[in-house]
């Protein structure tokens, strides 16, 4: 990720006196990472939780136990809920999920590169919160993939505020 991606998520956050929070599973916290490298970073970057563990997802995100028996970890419905539990239990307006594998092999039937992506924003008056999902495929090594994941984050967030 350049920088300056980074910066701008924050910078663009600060002038809309909004914060954000992580849930992150293939990056590690390398979102978080990236954007508390910037400057002033702390006005609107509220926190992650890292749940690279099955049961981390359940436990700190509060993704449906259920859920994650019937359909594995690495899919929407997934990264929304991660994205949601970052949102309330960091008390952040916006949230950024990512979940996915990086290799070297499979996981739950799932190819090395998949990524799903999720964004929540704050509900407005009483309507539904908005999500915003997306399906990426990023070729490479480990270290290629959660490199891209982290920037596809970054540039979500752009795209979506």
């Amino acid at each position: 990720m350049t920088a300056d991606s980074a910066k701008e998520l924050i910078d663009l956050m600060a002038k809309r006196s909004v914060t954000l929070a992580t849930c992150e599973s293939i990056t590690g916290g390398g979102i978080g990472a990236a954007l508390t490298s910037v400057p002033g970073a702390s006005k609107v970057y509220r926190g992650s939780l890292v749940t690279y563990a099955k049961d981390l997802k359940a436990a700190l995100a509060g993704v449906d136990e259920e859920l994650i028996e019937t359909e594995g970890v690495i899919n929407e419905l997934t990264a929304v809920q991660m994205a949601l539990g970052a949102q309330s239990r960091c008390n952040a307006d916006w949230a950024v999920a990512t979940t996915g594998v990086a290799g070297p092999t499979e996981v739950d039937g799932v190819k090395v590169g998949t990524v799903w992506f999720a964004v929540v924003g704050p509900a407005p008056g009483m309507s539904p919160r908005p999500k915003y999902t997306e399906l990426k495929h990023f070729e490479g090594d480990r270290q290629d993939i959660r490199a891209a994941a982290i920037d596809h984050a970054v540039a979500m967030l752009l795209r979506v505020l």
